[in-house]
């Protein structure tokens, strides 16, 4: 039988002209594209109808309730129409011709598959496959960048990045959706651990392909450009990261690794982003509020 494939389009004040080609590339390979905008001042009906994109349906949130919330709002409407697999896709990314067949057959040829993501690459830092991502696995104390050997290499990860993520309904039915309190922000690190402990696994799958967007802007540094978020979204990294570190179900070789990570990533923004203060005290209430277990959404500061 075809799988039923629901691509799951998440958008929040997004660049239309981006959308569209995503769009454009995005529906012949899917049976049904739904977007679910979080209080966006366009009206993506009225665009999408004028466009012509054939995308089937777009839930308006009215507010930006979230990455989270919204996957789960997406991933409800796929599962209301019995979709075997949802495709979750930020609004900067734009799949390879054959991204979804490629994750496809991965899925079909792993039983206890959790997840399949492609590699990606963004066109503000690299031109050309040759500068696509590598993956992320855990090995004993850190988390090891994995490359591609072979064009058509699987890789057994320890995450992977929710953007271009093919995931069956029965396995979301088995994990459960998205951790709405967390907003934004480890929200794809805390659903694939969940699906770990439950015996699954994610496959990055080195064949499949998608040009994204990572990061608002970049700090030029040693010849390499490094993403760089805006200042609240360190609050919600710092804010999660402390919250899924006090859960007892997460092992501790994965807290320390991905906490020297974050570290030293906190480090370098505090040193060369442009705002460092705002950046270094977004950070600090960040751990704050994670260490006294605030969740949702940060209103002192829009998103």
């Amino acid at each position: 039988m075809k799988p039923y494939v629901v691509a799951v389009v998440v958008t929040h004040y997004p660049d239309l002209a981006l959308l569209g080609r995503q769009l454009i590339s995005l529906v012949p390979q899917v049976t049904a594209v739904v977007i679910v905008d979080n209080g966006s001042s366009d009206d993506l009906v009225a665009w999408n109808a004028q466009g012509g994109f054939s995308v089937t349906d777009v839930i308006a949130l009215g507010e930006n309730r979230g990455i989270a919330t919204a996957h789960n709002m997406g991933i409800r409407w796929a599962r209301q129409r019995q979709a075997t697999f949802v495709l979750l896709m930020d609004q900067d990314s734009i799949p390879a011709a054959d991204m979804v067949k490629q994750l496809l057959a991965i899925a079909a040829t792993y039983p206890s598959l959790a997840a399949a993501g492609p590699r990606y690459w963004d066109e503000r830092q690299a031109v050309g496959s040759n500068k696509l991502t590598a993956f992320i696995r855990l090995e004993g104390l850190r988390l090891k960048r994995c490359s591609c050997d072979t064009v058509d290499a699987v890789i057994p990860v320890s995450y992977l990045v929710s953007s271009g993520c093919l995931i069956p309904m029965a396995v979301l039915d088995k994990v459960g959706d998205m951790r709405d309190e967390f907003f934004i922000d480890y929200v794809d690190f805390e659903w694939g651990l969940r699906a770990a402990q439950q015996g699954l696994q994610s496959y990055g799958v080195c064949a499949a392909h998608l040009q994204h967007r990572l990061g608002d802007s970049h700090i030029r540094f040693f010849k390499k450009n490094i993403p760089l978020h805006r200042p609240v979204r360190h609050y919600y990294l710092l804010r999660n990261a402390v919250i899924l570190y006090k859960e007892p179900s997460v092992s501790l070789r994965w807290k320390i690794a991905d906490g020297v990570r974050l570290l030293l990533k906190c480090i370098f923004y505090v040193m060369f982003a442009k705002q460092r203060l705002t950046h270094g005290r977004m950070i600090l209430l960040g751990g704050w509020h994670g260490l006294l277990g605030k969740m949702g959404k940060f209103n002192q500061e829009p998103f």
